[in-house]
C-alpha cells in the first residue's frame, strides 16, 4: 500500500511521530512548512498561536509536492492548537481537496485534544477515515510514543 505522511510540526513532536511512520510504512512524508518560519519563544509564541488559531484565513504554506492520487494512504498530523488542529493543516486540506481517499490522522498535544479530532474529519469530509490517534508529549515521552505508534499502525 502507497502511504504518504502530511504533516506540520512547530516543535517537533510531530515531525517524531511522522518519522516513525516513515520507518514502519516506508511512507513518503511531506512536511508542511509555513512562509512565516521564525522560531518564537514565551508570549511571542502564545500570541502566534493565537493569531494563527482566531484568523479566518489560512496561513500560507511555502510550496510543496503532493499528489493524493499516488497513494492508497494518507496520513495527515498536526499538533493541537486551543483544541483545534494546527491552522496550516487547514491551508493543506483546502489547498488539495482530497476526497474519496483512505486517511488516518494523529494530532500532538501536551493536555488535550479538544474538538481535534472531529475538526480533522470535517477538514476531511469526503473520505473514509481509517484511524485516529493522538499523542501526548510525543518528545518528552518518545520511547513510549515510539511504542505506541507501532502499535497504532497494526490496525491499518
Amino acid at each position: 500500500m502507497k502511504t504518504a505522511v502530511v504533516f506540520y510540526s512547530f516543535n517537533g513532536n510531530s515531525a517524531l511521530i511522522a518519522e516513525e511512520l516513515k520507518t514502519l510504512l516506508n511512507a513518503d512524508l511531506i512536511r508542511l512548512h509555513t512562509t512565516d518560519e521564525k522560531q518564537r519563544t514565551g508570549l511571542a509564541k502564545i500570541f502566534w498561536y493565537c493569531k494563527m488559531m482566531s484568523s479566518s484565513k489560512n496561513p500560507s504554506l511555502k510550496p510543496y509536492t503532493f499528489d493524493p492520487a499516488a497513494y492508497d494512504l494518507i496520513i495527515v498530523g498536526a499538533p493541537v492548537w486551543a483544541g483545534a488542529p494546527a491552522s496550516p493543516v487547514r491551508t493543506f486540506a483546502s489547498n488539495t481537496g482530497i476526497s474519496g481517499k483512505k486517511l488516518a490522522f494523529f494530532a500532538c498535544h501536551a493536555g488535550g485534544m479538544g474538538k481535534a479530532t472531529e475538526k480533522l474529519r470535517a477538514l476531511f469530509n469526503g473520505n473514509e477515515i481509517i484511524a485516529e490517534a493522538d499523542f501526548n508529549k510525543a518528545l518528552a515521552n518518545s520511547e513510549e510514543v515510539k511504542r505506541q505508534v507501532t502499535e497504532w499502525v497494526k490496525g491499518f
